[in-house]
């Protein structure tokens, strides 16, 4: 007897469960059988072979200076003109296979920002100097690769690249789990998103509970930034993840409430060190550079509204040490970095959308939604002062407003407002932002 699905919006059951189990039809005893509660499961057809992915086209105009200086010289910019561009944020591909007998297999492909090519760029972070990247703008990923042992709905073992299910951003990232045109930037901006690293999970679920432990290789402190925090630190230039450190990541969903899904989530691992080549003496042997993370996050889908909400917070020990480890100062390294980072960052997030067509009967009747959409957030990834070096224009508050239109239930439409707040001695930043996006099972 087939489990049933859940209704509720759990991104990680579709792309982890509905990738891995592509079909409950097939497992050989219902003691075997693991839900998956996104709806979009429902598109895999009952094959054993599933081809799926989403994708995001957007248009932005922002009515602020992107000049390198807009922050240091914030006056020298104050009329500069809007600026606009068209961009392919994620464009990403999921295959799938279940073998039987418990056994499946997953995969994901990511192209960001139109793939793979040769292209300059202005390095904020390095005062505006132009560096050459093997990238068209963007990246083309191994998301995900991992194959998986299902022994039971409660018990399930997967290996190899995973996703990291820290945050509300990370364990649900598909463009139909946010209102907004771009990702939420409070928790992009401070952690991984896509956060994926190479690791073991062991993952079920049991009652009103689904949760995941993972161990995973730890992440590098010659990434964190001051600006991203440790959003970098999962990255690797070389043909392998550097593992002499080593982290791991917990988190816990409950469904109790109808409509209700409330996240717990954390992240610990040491990141001073964890790069090539170590050294036996200096910075990378003496300090750990802990990463802390905890996060609680929930989705409400009820009486028409979807009300989503998360706050995160970060603590990395040994920061003020970081400006002098080797690699950051070695200008020839791919790690090089000259800012200090920050031992805390934070950030906090909550939206709100009301689907207008459920009052007008004929709309209705199709199912197409029309969400009025209101989200306000704030993070700053340079919480505290290093060695009493302050970069302000770290701390933002956003708001945006706008609709999510949905023609049928996999596309949606989205056009929204927003203005980042910065501190009084910048430029507050306003901008239009309008994209089309779909997520779906193909076969």
């Amino acid at each position: 007897m087939a489990v049933p699905l859940r209704p509720e919006n759990n991104s990680i059951e579709m792309k982890r469960t509905a990738l891995a189990i592509i079909t409950l039809a097939t497992m050989a005893t219902a003691s075997a059988q693991v839900e998956a509660s996104d709806s979009t499961f429902n598109h895999a057809g009952g094959s054993r072979f599933t081809v799926g992915g989403y994708g995001e086209v957007v248009f932005s105009r922002n009515f602020y200076s992107d000049h390198v200086s807009r922050y240091s010289q914030p006056e020298a910019h104050k009329n500069d003109p809007s600026h606009g561009r068209f961009d392919i944020p994620h464009a990403v591909v999921y295959l799938g296979y279940d073998f039987g007998k418990g056994w499946s297999m997953g995969t994901e492909i990511e192209f960001e920002h139109g793939g793979n090519g040769i292209a300059y760029e202005k390095e904020d972070e390095e005062g505006g100097e132009w560096e050459q990247e093997t990238e068209k703008g963007g990246e083309v990923e191994l998301e995900q690769f991992w194959l998986q042992k299902s022994f039971a709905r409660w018990a399930n073992l997967r290996v190899g690249h995973i996703v990291v299910p820290v945050g509300l951003n990370n364990a649900h990232h598909e463009p139909l789990n946010f209102f907004t045109v771009y990702r939420p930037e409070g928790e992009n901006t401070i952690m991984p998103s896509t956060w994926h690293q190479t690791g073991v999970s062991f993952w079920g679920r049991y009652g009103d509970f689904r949760y995941e432990a993972q161990f995973l290789a730890g992440l590098n402190a010659d990434h964190f930034t001051n600006v991203g925090w440790i959003k970098k630190g999962n990255k690797s230039p070389l043909e392998f993840d550097v593992a002499n450190k080593y982290g791991a990541a917990l988190r816990i969903d409950n469904y109790t409430v109808p409509g209700l899904r409330i996240g717990l989530s954390g992240y610990y691992g040491h990141s001073i060190g964890n790069s090539y080549p170590s050294e036996a003496n200096g910075v990378g042997a003496t300090y750990k550079g802990k990463v802390v993370i905890g996060s609680v996050d929930f989705t409400y889908k009820g009486y028409n509204w979807i009300v989503r909400g998360q706050a995160d917070y970060g603590y990395l020990g040994d920061a003020e040490q970081l400006k002098y480890v080797y690699n950051r100062l070695n200008s020839k390294s791919p790690y090089k970095h000259s800012a200090f980072v920050s031992s805390n960052a934070y950030a906090v997030g909550v939206e709100a959308g009301y689907d207008i067509f459920s009052q007008i009967a004929c709309l209705r009747e199709k199912q197409q939604k029309l969400y009025l959409f209101g989200r306000f957030e704030a993070y700053n990834p340079y919480a505290s002062a290093t060695k009493d070096t302050h970069y302000d224009y770290t701390a933002v508050k956003r708001m945006a407003f706008g609709i999510n239109y949905y023609p049928i239930k996999q596309i949606v439409v989205k056009g929204e407002y927003s203005k980042r707040y910065l501190k009084s001695l910048y430029n507050d930043e306003p901008s239009v932002n309008i994209g089309i996006a779909y997520e779906g099972f193909f076969m």
